[in-house]
């Protein structure tokens, strides 16, 4: 039988075997598979790579300026914390981080759904047209 150039046999008509073509058709299946899979899995991991470092220096900039409040509140105003009123400046430190952590909720729980039902709501305006 008279063999093809990669040393596979042929057919009496010259086409490729059906060996040769099942390995044809799974190797075409795998390349798509590996185009449709790993190219949008190194996008998706660029995109959590840099909103892990954006959530972090976010962070760190949420923490130094918590920071710098709470030096001002020591040292600029004067006698209003000194003494037995020396911890309210952190109880105000503490209040401010946990309201920008409550709006930061906020906005990440009912921003996306007010977002969705808008577009959702455009879209049967349209269809009603």
């Amino acid at each position: 039988m008279p063999e093809d150039r990669q040393g596979e046999p042929r057919t009496r008509s010259g086409r490729p075997g059906l060996s040769e073509g099942l390995s044809d058709l799974l190797r075409l299946v795998l390349d798509y598979l590996k185009q449709e899979t790993v190219g949008p899995l190194r996008g998706l991991g660029r995109f959590v790579v840099f909103g892990v470092l954006g959530s972090v220096a976010v962070a760190a900039g949420a923490v130094l300026l918590l920071v710098a409040v709470l030096r001002v509140l020591q040292d600029e105003t004067g006698t209003t914390f000194a003494g037995d009123r020396s911890w309210l400046p952190y109880v105000v430190v503490v209040v401010l981080a946990l309201v920008g952590l409550g709006v930061a909720g906020w906005r990440v729980v009912a921003g996306v759904g007010r977002r969705q039902r808008g577009q959702a709501e455009g879209e049967r305006g349209r269809r009603g047209s």
